[in-house]
């Protein structure tokens, strides 16, 4: 007779880390708990995987249920398995982030009652976080702080279309620290794999800047994958 074997009882969840870059603001996408624990907390859009679900398939499924966002990609970049990070039991978290360009404001509406409201808050304006989410979102920015030295990430946060200043505001803020213009700008022109469109802001107070637009597949071409930016 084949032994019955005893059935493991810990539980995977999704947590999404999703940036986006507004109005010269990193934020973060929050999540108004509606349930125990927790509940009337913020915290980063998660919840259990299915049992019939890869976790990939929960990642997009958990943010559409609790945002109303679809189609974005994300990936993977940490597990947290702490024993007691959940008050009803070993729960493991399967970290996933994303970079989306926001161009104002991104419709969010939650599909299910599991949370109230989803928003993008400021990375400089958190509210205490449900679980252990802060440390979660911690990771998560680690994890761009380093990306953007070697990656051209910054180009998936800013619209098509931006100029030089826009550019190295993203730099700025996602590294903490006031960078050089003349050489910011030396530096990025360099590489080139920005187009200048020769065209001009439209609509602001003071002078218009060129307007550029990142050009992937020279990238691909010249580099890669990796450049130290």
């Amino acid at each position: 007779m084949k032994e019955v074997l005893p059935k493991f009882n810990s539980t995977f969840s999704i947590d999404c880390v999703l940036f986006g870059f507004d109005e010269g603001e990193l934020k973060i996408l929050l999540i108004e708990r509606n349930e125990e624990p927790f509940k009337d907390w913020w915290a980063l859009p998660g919840n259990i995987v299915g049992e019939d679900e890869s976790l990939d398939q929960s990642a997009s499924r958990i943010l559409h249920e609790l945002t109303g966002l679809g189609d974005v990609y994300m990936e993977q970049y940490y597990t947290f398995g702490d024993v007691n990070r959940h008050p009803q039991g070993r729960v493991v978290s399967i970290a996933y982030y994303a970079l989306l360009r926001l161009g104002g404001d991104k419709a969010l509406k939650p599909l299910s009652n599991y949370a109230k409201q989803a928003h993008w808050i400021n990375v400089n304006n958190l509210p205490k976080l449900a679980f252990d989410h802060q440390q979660i979102f911690d990771k998560g920015l680690e994890k761009i702080k380093r990306r953007i030295k070697h990656q051209p990430i910054a180009f998936e946060l800013l619209p098509e279309k931006f100029t030089l200043t826009q550019l190295q505001n993203v730099y700025e803020i996602i590294l903490s620290k006031k960078l050089d213009k003349r050489n910011f700008r030396k530096k990025m022109l360099s590489f080139g794999v920005l187009k200048d469109l020769e065209e001009k802001q439209k609509g602001v107070s003071f002078r218009a800047a060129t307007l550029y637009k990142f050009d992937k597949r020279k990238y691909a071409k010249l580099f890669g994958k990796e450049i130290s930016f």
